[in-house]
């Protein structure tokens, strides 16, 4: 009988320690963010995040003076408060007292330090440093000079007034970073980096793995009080295939998936770009406005129809962009456009009565009696990835009586032609540097025409650049998108480009994932992620 009960007590003990080990596991797994990216990132030093797959992890490890919230509205970072002169030319930002960096031994005894504003003087320097070669020098080009008036008082003035300006500097270039660690010459600061973010840096094994931990000396806390960041690590894989990456996501060994892949896009959403029901006991699905407008320009300069505005006119509303979203893009896309800013920004417009097939015919009808031609035909210029949307408006034009030849070029050399003026219309998109709607309405400024800025449909209008020198000088925001949208209103009339759809981000995360969110800047912030 003695021995009977020890078995069992035996059993009893091992099957407890068993399942202690899996509810433990079971908890660590819940406290970690876990997601993949297919591209490999090449840094982790916020002076070279020119791309969203640096960007992100960046987003974890850094601060700068201001940040977004999801709806683009500029909030307190590690500045708490800032005053911007009458004539907007000087700012002043008032730092919190109460910012760390990263735990490092450079700092001595105490291993961290407060951040204080020469660590921006220092750090704003160094993007500008023509050694260090960053490609974020770009966003103090109307920045006249900068100090820190003490140490919790960092002071910039402008050249020129430029109300985005604080968008700028919500961007992952204008981080903090400390003087002892980046100038430590026996430290690589790419792969070590310290910062003050809701997580630091703990290990990464380029292409295989990157692990940040939990910054338990963090200044953010949540509306109820609560230390932020929630969770205790993010977890980084570097699997290239998409699909791969997408599996492991079903098989639960991954948290989240933003964007859709053709490899997975038709088995996790249906035609109408809803989440596919097989997958709503287990997933769950965000989309909303992403600040990337899809458009075909036109080279104003380029002899041909397109010169002609009755041309550009039929070709835009001689084609049905609900339809061309709902066969091509499941839906996922905003088909009622107006000019070239995208829905979330201000000075956007939209209307639903664009498509005219009668009105475009006419438009030609009449442009061929003028001409006295029988046939109107114009190249396009495309990349492959586009090939879909171009045969479509291919098929559509034609019956508007428009011959339309498509030309599938390599992005770069398509790049390349629109910069340099050799095609006369070509596929183009505008994804948002910076929340403010002077990002789209810069491509059609006549001082930025190509290659020396991004106007490459060479559009010149005098009326347009004249609301344009307006909206920098113009300190309220309310009259700023009045402008802005008279600009927008204009270029709709005049049609230098096409607005085939502005763009919809789509994430996918399991049911347990919470306070993940989305932003029409397709940005990920996760120290208000956490599972339940």
């Amino acid at each position: 009988m003695k021995s009977i009960i020890h078995y069992v007590s035996i059993f009893c003990v091992c099957a407890l320690t068993f399942s202690c080990q899996k509810k433990t596991a079971n908890q660590d797994k819940d406290l970690v963010f876990r997601y993949n990216e297919n591209a490999n990132i090449q840094t982790l030093d916020p002076a070279f995040a020119r791309n969203m797959a640096i960007i992100w992890p960046c987003n974890q490890l850094f601060n700068g003076l201001v940040q977004l919230d999801d709806s683009l509205h500029i909030q307190p970072d590690i500045a708490k408060q800032w005053t911007i002169s009458q004539d907007g030319l000087q700012y002043d930002f008032t730092l919190r007292p109460n910012v760390y960096f990263h735990k490092h031994t450079n700092f001595g005894p105490d291993s961290t330090r407060v951040v204080v504003a020469s660590d921006f003087e220092y750090s704003f320097n160094r993007i500008l440093d023509t050694d260090v070669v960053s490609p974020g020098a770009w966003i103090f080009q109307k920045v006249k000079q900068f100090k820190a008036v003490n140490d919790s008082v960092f002071r910039i003035e402008l050249k020129e007034a430029f109300p985005a300006f604080l968008g700028l500097l919500s961007m992952r270039y204008a981080s903090v970073v400390p003087r002892e660690i980046v100038e430590d010459k026996t430290i690589d600061f790419r792969s070590l980096p310290i910062g003050t973010g809701p997580f630091y840096f703990k290990f990464w094994e380029e292409n295989v793995k990157l692990v940040l931990r939990k910054n338990p000396s963090y200044f953010e806390k949540d509306e109820n009080g609560k230390a932020l960041p929630y969770l205790e690590a993010v977890s980084i894989t570097f699997l290239p295939d998409k699909q791969s990456g997408f599996l492991q996501f079903l098989q639960g060994n991954l948290d989240f998936v933003s964007g859709l892949d053709p490899s997975y896009k038709d088995d996790i959403i249906t035609e109408n770009g809803q989440l596919n029901p097989k997958y709503s006991d287990k997933l769950q699905m965000e989309t909303g406005p992403y600040l990337n407008t899809e458009y075909l320009g036109f080279n104003l300069q380029s002899p041909g129809a397109v010169q002609d505005v009755r041309v550009r006119r039929a070709l835009n509303m001689g084609f049905d962009r609900n339809k061309m979203l709902l066969y091509l893009r499941s839906g996922l896309g905003d088909g009622n456009v107006g000019g070239i800013i995208p829905t979330g920004l201000g000075g956007h417009f939209s209307t639903d009565k664009l498509y005219d097939p009668i009105k475009a015919k006419a438009f030609i009808d009449e442009y061929k009696t003028e001409k006295k031609t029988n046939k109107v035909e114009v190249v396009l210029s495309t990349n492959a990835n586009y090939l879909d949307i171009a045969e479509y408006l291919q098929r559509e034009w034609k019956k508007i009586g428009i011959e339309v030849i498509v030309d599938v070029t390599p992005p770069a050399s398509l790049r390349q032609g629109m910069a340099s003026g050799k095609v006369a219309f070509f596929r183009g998109s505008w994804i948002a540097d910076y929340p403010d709607a002077e990002n789209y309405l810069s491509l059609f400024y006549s001082k930025n025409k190509a290659p020396n800025g991004p106007n490459y449909t060479r559009f010149e209008n005098k009326q347009f650049d004249r609301l344009y020198e307006q909206a920098f000088k113009e300190v309220s925001v309310e009259k700023r998108n009045e402008l802005y949208q008279q600009m927008d209103q204009l270029i709709a009339s005049e049609v230098p480009a096409i607005i085939l759809f502005y763009d919809r981000a789509a994430r996918f995360s399991h049911q347990n994932v919470k306070g993940l969110g989305i932003n029409p800047m397709n940005n990920l912030f996760l120290k208000r992620v956490y599972k339940e």
